[in-house]
């Protein structure tokens, strides 16, 4: 299924949309950074809780995704739950450094999952 006719979906709308969209980003940059730039730098960026969050931050993203577009009763706690790491996520990137690209995926599907967990629907 195209990601551009999912919009048409009634279960789907705009916000659900950028959401969907704002977690799949996160998901890949995430799993994408942990795997070809933590464990290349090594040091801090591979240290335990770091890498672990990192991994974290890239399943609970996959899962907001697919909650929304199966249409779940429970998709709005699931974005609750994976703004709480996405913002966890953000923060241990900045403070481990050199991963601005991680910083910025996870502080935008923060906000996106946010709004979508408050989102009367």
């Amino acid at each position: 299924m195209n990601m551009n006719n999912l919009a048409h979906d009634r279960h789907i709308n705009k916000d659900m949309q950028a959401c969907i969209e704002a977690c799949n980003n996160c998901h890949q940059t995430c799993l994408h950074t942990a795997m070809m730039h933590c464990l290349a730098v090594g040091d801090k960026h591979v240290e335990p809780a770091h890498f672990r969050l990192l991994m974290n931050c890239a399943e609970i993203c996959e899962t907001s995704t697919h909650f929304m577009l199966s249409g779940s009763a429970f998709h709005k706690d699931i974005c609750a739950i994976c703004a709480k790491i996405c913002d966890a996520c953000a923060a241990s990137c900045d403070e481990v450094g050199d991963m601005e690209a991680c910083v910025v995926a996870c502080k935008a599907c923060a906000d996106s999952c946010r709004k979508m967990s408050a989102a009367i629907m």
